[in-house]
């Protein structure tokens, strides 16, 4: 049975020029799965987005990287194909597939074009349900696995977002980072990766969306072919952790001419009925490029860095709000004041009209710009499924921006911006800074 809701949104049309308006179906196959679909026929091809939730965050205890190595590995050999013959199929169909992964999410993107999308899914398929796992393909993907952890380990960018969500996360699988250590990846066996792959793919975490030359009933067909061979059960899911900061600063000394900073504090979740609200403040105070208050009162007044941002973070299983920001060794002391003394501002005074305004604006105006073309609207789709919403949103979005007001961002701010509890780690040789005991 395949079920149906249809919604006409004028806002993808951006993404076709020959409609006036699209359509989202939530497909049910005869399996069970569910997807959402735009159909476009006017261009022969599809794009598949593919989601497991889960991610590197189900790696069991001890085998941290295992989910890394595993996605990795996906594309390197499948039933009767070794890595090169799957290369070969996979190019033979102008077919393109992407595997990666995240901490909540082993994420597939596909696209192939109509005339060879049997064949095209039915290698998709294989990698999926059945991957190879050959030893010397597992050795060459571990290697340049390992040549990652290495390099990231002289990456101050790497350093310091390992070393602040250690601080934070302590040993939740959200403390360490995806691609595991030295250790733990070269002590990696091959029934760890078919162990990874059982917990992370599996039918009880699938989500999709697709957008193309494909109807609803050949999607419900797609996605029993693709999924009914994984487990019908993965891994259980990690637990919630409640995120706790205070003020200061952790010093990771590395010799740089430029010391690196993460700074932040817990967050909110996204289905908190203040969300939009807080969207909009974060554009105000460092979301919203060279407009943004960080920028202005860090880069453009001072000249301390070339660029500062900050941005909600709300994952699976805790919420952060984050920021970063780059200052030579002997200016970063004055950066992180002038951080703290906007994040203070910020939480007592609120925004300006104009700055309201400003990023009213820039957040509707741009929205319709990201459903340009199949591939993207794909990835929205499956972005808002893991996210709880529903299909109406892309008609509801802009709406609910402008429905925020001066008094709810004020609020907000209030309630989400906590100067006592704002947290800064700095990777470098910053100049006047000590390092402060806590989280």
């Amino acid at each position: 049975m395949i079920r149906r809701f249809i919604l006409t949104v004028g806002l993808i049309c951006a993404g076709f020029s020959v409609h006036a308006a699209a359509e989202i179906q939530e497909v049910e196959s005869p399996g069970g799965f569910k997807a959402w679909l735009v159909e476009e026929p006017s261009i022969p091809f599809v794009a598949l987005e593919i989601r497991f939730l889960g991610g590197a965050s189900l790696d069991a205890p001890g085998k941290r990287g295992a989910t890394n190595l595993m996605v990795g590995l996906l594309e390197e050999g499948a039933e009767d194909l070794d890595a090169r013959g799957f290369a070969e199929a996979r190019d033979g169909l102008a077919a393109q597939f992407r595997y990666d992964v995240g901490d909540d999410t082993v994420r597939i993107s596909a696209k192939f074009l109509t005339e060879t999308r049997d064949e095209a899914v039915d290698l998709l398929r294989a990698s999926l349900v059945s991957p190879r796992f050959d030893e010397a393909d597992i050795d060459r993907v571990r290697a340049q696995v390992i040549s990652a952890i290495r390099s990231d380990a002289t990456d101050p960018d790497e350093i310091v977002g390992d070393a602040f969500y250690g601080l934070v996360f302590g040993d939740h699988p959200y403390g360490t980072n995806q691609n595991g250590t030295l250790d733990s990846v070269t002590a990696l066996t091959r029934d760890d990766i078919v162990a990874a792959h059982r917990a992370a793919l599996a039918q009880d975490r699938v989500y999709v969306a697709a957008a193309g030359d494909i109807s609803a009933e050949e999607l419900g067909v797609l996605l029993d072919k693709l999924f009914l061979g994984l487990p019908e059960t993965g891994a259980p899911q990690p637990a919630d952790i409640e995120v706790s900061t205070t003020s200061g600063v952790t010093v990771v000394p590395f010799d740089t001419p430029q010391s690196v900073a993460i700074f932040g504090h817990k967050g909110m979740k996204r289905d908190d009925p203040d969300f939009f609200a807080a969207y909009v403040l974060n554009t105000i105070f460092g979301g919203g490029g060279f407009e943004a208050r960080l920028m202005n009162e860090v880069r453009e007044k001072r000249g301390l860095t070339y660029g500062v941002y900050s941005y909600l973070a709300p994952r699976e299983h805790a919420e952060l709000m984050l920021g970063r920001v780059a200052s030579a060794n002997d200016r970063m002391a004055e950066t992180i004041q002038v951080i703290r003394d906007e994040w203070a501002k910020m939480a007592s005074e609120g925004a300006t009209p104009e700055e309201l305004e400003r990023a009213k604006t820039y957040l509707t105006g741009a929205y319709p710009l990201r459903f340009d073309g199949n591939a993207p609207i794909a990835k929205i789709l499956v972005g808002m499924q893991l996210d709880g919403l529903s299909p109406d949103y892309v008609f509801t979005r802009n709406d609910k921006i402008e429905a925020v007001t001066l008094e709810d961002v004020k609020r907000v701010a209030g309630e989400l911006m906590k100067p006592e509890e704002l947290r800064f780690v700095v990777v470098g040789q910053p100049e006047g800074i000590e390092s402060t005991v806590g989280q």
